[in-house]
């Protein structure tokens, strides 16, 4: 089956009651957890932004502490996974500047983690990525906000 495209779907369900739109979206939570975990934010986190990065930030903390350190691969694959996740999650709120703080607190954590990650190449990589990737969101931003998060982003390279 092919899907269509957004339009297409945007059209459709305009033409829909509201009874039918709520039985769509229970239908679709039902398929994937990616859209289980979108409606949740919709839902119940959306209208407080601050919230959701700090518990997206405590989950990350906890990811962190779960790797298994017995050799880079492992931390490898770990900090890749959590770095899916944070760019899934941003996603859900889709505003920039959750994305950034969410990076700069995977950038100040990658880098506080032990071991160092300065003896592995690909992680250092992995870093030095998103820190190019913080600048330019945060050159979309507001001149206060880049203010601020380039402050942030000093102290990390430093």
């Amino acid at each position: 089956m092919k899907a269509v495209s957004v339009v297409t779907i945007k059209k459709e369900l305009q033409h829909r009651s509201t009874e039918e739109l709520m039985e769509l979206c229970l239908r679709l939570s039902k398929f994937k957890k990616e859209n289980k975990e979108l409606l949740t934010y919709l839902l119940f986190e959306s209208h407080d932004e601050s919230g959701y990065i700090e518990t997206v930030k405590q989950e990350i903390n906890e990811q962190f502490e779960t790797i298994n350190t017995d050799s880079y691969f492992y931390i490898k694959k770990s900090v890749r996974k959590i770095l899916r996740n944070i760019k899934k999650y941003a996603r859900y709120s889709l505003k920039k500047e959750t994305e950034v703080e969410l990076l700069l607190h995977f950038c100040q954590t990658l880098k506080d983690f032990e071991p160092s990650i300065k003896r592995n190449v690909t992680l250092t990589n992995i870093y030095e990525r998103q820190i190019v990737l913080i600048r330019k969101i945060m050159a979309t931003l507001h001149e206060d906000l880049q203010y601020d998060y380039n402050l942030e982003l000093e102290d990390l390279e430093n």
